[in-house]
This record gives structure tokens, sequence and C-alpha cells, in this order.
């Protein structure tokens, strides 16, 4: 599976908080899911291109 997430992004959102390393799988497999929704969305609805809408 490709890295969706940027793991520094995400270190420097959370500020000052440690994150342990099953964080950025768990994160990057919620984030697979939202696409994979706004896609089956779009498809849904006869477009091709995926909007915000979607989310």
């Amino acid at each position: 599976m490709t890295d969706l997430i940027i793991k520094s992004a995400v270190r420097n959102q959370i500020d000052d908080k440690n994150v342990s390393s099953d964080f950025y799988d768990a994160l990057d497999g919620e984030v697979a899911t939202v696409l994979e929704n706004a896609v089956r969305r779009a498809e849904e609805n006869d477009r091709k291109t995926v909007q915000s809408r979607d989310l």
C-alpha cells in the first residue's frame, strides 16, 4: 500500500505530542477508506471527477 500521509506534516499538526509508529498506519488506512468512499460516490453519480462534496 502507498503511504498517503506525510509523517512530518502529521507530527507538525499534532504539535508537542508523541506519535506511535502504528498511528501512522492506522491514519493511512483511514485516509484510504475516505478516498475509496469518495471515488465510489463520484462513480454512483456518473462522474469521473472526485469533488469535495464526495467526502
